[in-house]
């Protein structure tokens, strides 16, 4: 229970890390700006403790699962010479942009919060003589740099850690793990080689235990499952096997011979006939084993392991109503739940305290465990953040690009500058957003505790 309790610490300690590093990823090209901010705090809810530096207020608050920094300006005020407005942004979308005390007024519920973002005066007034230290006067590459900040210090995050898990811990490889010298048709038991019977293919082929495979047939980077059913398929034609062995890649081709072998369920049970005898069926075989060695691999392949896991990520995301409907029918009917669907904090914390506290497994494998999960993590802020919906960062960035687009327009024919662009307007589409995240965020910690994710 002990250990338990400690991958659930490790993954929240590396969270609320994450969206400490995201903020900050908004605060230095902010200050560097000369943005006025009032705010750094981390987490939501009530203020555990904070400390005023210079004119910025540094905090920690007693839910780690978000954090802001809010800056003056950041919406432009709805009609001129009104005052700008203070906002901030996000790394989850439900904590409060700043603290209400300040200003005098009383806390309102999570919408109310979220109008307040949008568009109600700032709890933080701006300064006699700071009124051009606001976001929304600087340029539009500026605002973009900021916004994007956050999101692209959750990538270099993900980059690091994905390159110490490859680097320092390595990866499981598909590998020849044992292979058979002869074949023994099914059903005889026995576990050795007579000199009568055929040498398998694997065998005459020069495969050894060790040898990294990457490559069989057309199948790049296969499974040991897509490896075995194009085998059983096989017999009689020969299929190149590239593999890696000390090194040097070598490229072997075997060809499957046509055997007897025992049919089984999907429980792994052999089939009998009704005389009790094991039904068999003729299919391909070379007689070789599976291995999963961890293999070390340079920290440059960090890259692509990157590129991959936002690409996965961006697809959960385009496919999200269609997954939250099964993780919906899974949560209240039947249904295994996708381990690779949508999981919430609930379930990550589940995976994280499981698999540190399971026994026999090495604790280099759980330390990069844990690693990579946080690693993942990083990837879904960046990808959740870059939606271009408010009060996300992607919603801001479009509001920017739209406003240098409408520009760029009227400068080209010789129209007035129509001034900022203010997305304050999109409220309403904001109200939606916010419910479908909470209602999202409830299914999600619903699922997770009656129907967890397994580990595989």
């Amino acid at each position: 229970m002990l250990l338990y309790i400690v991958g659930i610490v490790i993954v929240v300690i590396g969270v609320a890390i994450s969206i400490g590093l995201h903020e900050i990823g908004h605060l230095v090209p902010a200050k560097l700006f000369k943005v006025r901010v009032g705010q750094y705090m981390i987490g939501f809810g009530p203020t555990l403790f904070s400390r005023t530096k210079g004119e910025t207020e540094y905090g920690v608050k007693a839910i780690p699962l978000g954090g802001y920094i809010s800056m003056a300006g950041m919406y432009p005020p709805a009609r001129a010479g009104e005052r700008p407005l203070t906002s901030g942004t996000d790394a989850f979308p439900a904590e409060r942009e700043y603290e209400a005390e300040e200003s005098g007024r009383k806390r309102g519920g999570f919408l109310k919060a979220m109008v307040q973002d949008a568009r109600t005066a700032s709890a933080d007034a701006i300064p006699v003589g700071a009124e051009d230290r606001v976001f929304y006067k600087l340029p539009i590459w500026k605002r973009i740099i900021i916004m994007f900040g956050g999101p692209f210090m959750n990538l270099v995050i993900a980059f690091v850690l994905f390159g110490i898990i490859l680097s320092g811990f390595g990866v499981q490889t598909l590998s020849v793990g044992s292979v058979s010298q002869c074949v023994v048709a099914a059903p005889s038991t026995r576990t050795s080689c007579e000199p009568t019977d055929p040498i398998a293919p694997a065998a005459a082929a020069g495969l050894k235990p060790g040898d990294q495979i990457v490559k069989v047939g057309s199948l790049d980077a296969p499974t040991w499952e897509q490896v075995t059913a194009l085998i059983r398929k096989s017999s009689g034609k020969p299929l190149d096997f590239t593999v890696i062995r000390n090194g040097e890649t070598k490229t072997l081709a075997v060809t499957p011979l046509r055997t007897s072998r025992e049919t089984v369920d999907s429980a792994g049970k052999v089939v009998k006939d009704s005389a009790g005898n094991p039904v068999t069926v003729k299919v391909g075989f070379i007689g070789v084993a599976p291995s999963y060695p961890l293999v070390k691999q340079p920290f440059g392949n960090a890259l692509p392991t990157l590129g991959n896991n936002i690409g996965h990520d961006f697809q959960i995301i385009g496919t999200l109503p269609q997954r939250l409907v099964q993780v919906a029918q899974a949560a209240f009917g039947t249904e295994a739940r996708d381990p690779n669907g949508p999981v919430g904090v609930v379930g990550v914390g589940r995976l994280a305290g499981e698999v540190t506290a399971t026994q026999g497994v090495p604790w280099v494998d759980r330390i990069s465990f844990l690693l990579g999960l946080i690693a993942s993590l990083n990837v879904a802020l960046f990808a959740f953040n870059m939606i271009p919906l408010l009060p996300l960062d992607g919603g801001h960035i479009i509001g920017a690009i739209w406003e240098g687009l409408r520009k760029t327009f009227n400068k080209i024919f010789h129209r007035a500058d129509p001034g900022p662009v203010d997305i304050a307007r999109l409220v309403p589409l904001t109200y939606v957003v916010v419910i479908v995240l909470g209602g999202m965020s409830l299914l999600l910690v619903y699922a997770d505790i009656v129907k967890p994710i397994q580990l595989q």
